[in-house]
Parts: structure tokens; sequence; C-alpha cells
């Protein structure tokens, strides 16, 4: 689906830090099921939740999640690199990655984590550009926060495959041609 809101491949059992969510916060996790996302160009990625009490909320920035109801403190930086930067795109979760161990770079450091889904921005002027086209992944870490990162922040850790321990490459080169056959 490509549109400003789409649906997760699969949604999510979550916590919803109150502070984001109520006029008098204790500083309380909620239960929520998260299942939508948005994109608006200049801003976080928007997470649709629906609260216990049934009520939906839409609008809410990465680290308003946890995936537990005592995640510990997390930053907008730590949650997310870069603002979205434009208005379609598609979720999908690629299914070589499913459950996938990852190391993250996030601001301040790195965590490891869980892939979940990838968002893929599209019919935008970056994307549209090789050199700037990035997809982002929605990452549980296991210190129970939701990080979304590009995937050059991110190193997939496959036991049968990559070195051991992983290490960040150096050398690659960002593509910058669009390609044709005709």
């Amino acid at each position: 689906m490509f549109n400003h809101i789409g649906e997760l491949p699969k949604h999510q059992y979550v916590w919803v830090r109150d502070s984001f969510v109520l006029k008098e916060p204790t500083g309380a996790m909620i239960p929520a099921i998260w299942f939508s996302l948005a994109s608006t160009p200049g801003r976080a990625w928007g997470c649709t939740v629906m609260l216990e009490s049934g009520a939906i909320y839409r609008g809410l920035p990465p680290h308003a999640i946890a995936f537990s109801a005592d995640p510990g403190e997390w930053a907008i930086e730590q949650a997310q690199r870069w603002d979205c930067y434009g208005w379609k795109f598609t979720a999908i979760e690629y299914t070589f990655l499913r459950g996938m161990d990852l190391v993250v770079k996030v601001c301040g450091g790195e965590v490891n984590g869980s892939y979940l889904f990838t968002a893929a921005p599209v019919d935008d002027g970056f994307s549209d550009n090789p050199s700037q086209a990035k997809e982002f992944t929605f990452i549980r870490t296991y210190c129970e926060n939701l990080t979304v990162q590009p995937t050059d922040k991110v190193l997939v850790i496959d036991k049968s495959f990559c070195l051991k321990p992983p290490t960040w490459p150096a050398g690659i080169v960002r593509s910058d041609t669009v390609f044709s056959c005709e």
C-alpha cells in the first residue's frame, strides 16, 4: 500500500508511555495494540494504537512505544535517526529477516535487537535518487524499546553466514546510478 497511512505487516502488542496519551500522566505504561503507521515529511513516524479502553490513538512517535511495562528511558534521538521525507511508503516484512538478531547504531552508541519490519518510502525526490534512497528498519531493542533506523545503521547477525563478531563494513559505495536495459 502506497499511502500516507498504512497497516503494519502484523499488529504488535505494545506498551505506551502514558505521558503521550493522558492529560495527567503518572509515569505508567499503558497496554496497547499497534496496528498502523503514518509518514509525514519533516516528522517522526506516527504510530496508531488501540488502547485497552478501545480508544484509537494516532500519531505516537516511536519513543512512545515499548515492548514491556518497564523499558527504561528512551529519547526520540534513540528511537529514530531521520524524519520522514515523503508521504508515501510501503510496509513489508522481509521473510528472510524475520526474527533475525540485529546490531543497531543509535544516538549514543549501539544496541541489539530483533527485526520487526521495513518501511520503504516511494514516489518522492529522495526515493527516486539512488544515492538518497533509504529503507527504514523497525527494530525491537533488547532493552524493550522501539527504534527505526536506515539500513546503513543496521547489521544483521546471521550465525550461519555472517562474520563473528559482526563488524561495520568500511568502503561500501553508495549507489548513484539508475540502470536501464533499454
